[in-house]
């Protein structure tokens, strides 16, 4: 595979291009209504950096996404207490890559203009591309919030700001702030979405893509394993699922009806010649709403092979959508008026 060249990555900044481009074999889609082209593939810490794996195996990772054309790495202020984004900062400064061929983010709960100073020396960069509002936070008046992020971009510290799994109402709320104010709202949402977490992302979201334009880097795409059917025979092993720090999503999702599904989800991926951790990610990227998927990876064998559903989007026809949807019976409905 060849390198994404300067030349190449620098278009993908600049709004020179249609909703959807391709280079190589990654797409790349606009992040909303915004300018911005990310990769339709992109790559996180959560978990991951600074906790569950070594140094080497980070840089490698970064290495093998970065060359596949991802140009979105997701980070947060609370991943590891800040070791995410450090182990990230030194690999980017070894790497020297050119500021401009890749999209960095990380994402704030309290304390917006010193989190983001602390998460530029962290990452060692001079900006974010990406600076997300990791939950609401009901203690402090959307407006105040809205006028941090503005005074942030209007320094050159971030390029936009959005929301992690904020309601429609807030999101809508922060754009009325914007508009109120003169200034600037949020771009993008950060939800979780994948087959069994659909409501935000297909209904209560709906509107906002066709108003405001919002854009969407959506988390957990395989459910923290799930969706890969390694949980098929009941045996949970030495997985994410068994981290102290996913406890509260290991009691939601490893239910017997849950596992039911994933094991016919399973068998329809092997009759229609397509792995189960590819169809679950081909499934998100089929929906149009989508701006980029974020994956995680501890293994860069594991990374290699999720990178691969890009081979197999044309598998996932009406047909086997249709499929998918009758073992799946969880359609959200949208309100009927």
């Amino acid at each position: 595979m060849s390198y994404l060249n300067h030349d190449e990555a620098l278009l993908l900044h600049l709004d020179l291009h249609p909703a959807k481009t391709k280079i190589n074999n990654m797409n790349y889609r606009r992040l909303g209504k915004s300018g911005l082209q990310v990769s339709e593939l992109s790559f996180g810490s959560w978990i991951t950096f600074g906790n569950q794996i070594d140094d080497g195996t980070s840089e490698a990772l970064m290495k093998t996404a970065y060359d596949a054309g991802i140009n979105f790495f997701d980070n947060a202020e609370a991943y590891a207490t800040g070791e995410s984004e450090r182990v990230m900062g030194k690999i980017l400064k070894k790497f020297g890559w050119n500021r401009d061929t890749y999209i960095l983010s990380s994402k704030v709960f309290f304390g917006i203009h010193e989190a983001c100073h602390d998460a530029l020396k962290r990452l060692q960069t001079d900006y974010l591309d990406l600076f997300f509002c990791h939950r609401p936070d009901k203690q402090t008046p959307i407006e105040e919030t809205v006028w941090s992020m503005h005074n942030l971009i209007t320094q050159g510290k971030i390029m936009y700001w959005g929301t992690s799994e904020w309601s429609a109402q807030e999101i809508m709320e922060a754009h009325m702030a914007a508009q109120r104010y003169n200034l600037i709202g949020p771009v993008m949402e950060q939800p979780q979405y994948n087959m069994l977490v659909r409501d935000k992302v297909e209904v209560e979201y709906s509107q906002i893509y066709k108003t405001v334009g919002l854009g969407t880097t959506i988390w957990s795409p395989l459910a923290s394993g799930i969706l890969t059917g390694k949980y098929n025979d009941g045996k949970e092993g030495e997985t994410r699922l068994k981290r102290a720090e996913l406890s509260w999503l290991k009691d939601r999702v490893l239910i017997e009806e849950t596992l039911e599904k994933v094991k016919k989800l399973t068998a329809l991926a092997k009759k229609s010649d397509i792995s189960m951790t590819h169809m679950a990610l081909a499934w998100c990227l089929k929906n149009p709403d989508v701006s980029t998927v974020i994956l995680g990876a501890s293994r860069n064998e594991q990374l290699e092979e999720n990178l691969r559903v890009t081979d197999h989007l044309d598998k996932l026809d009406d047909e086997l959508m249709e499929a998918i949807e009758s073992i799946l019976d969880n359609k959200p409905a949208h309100p009927a008026f």
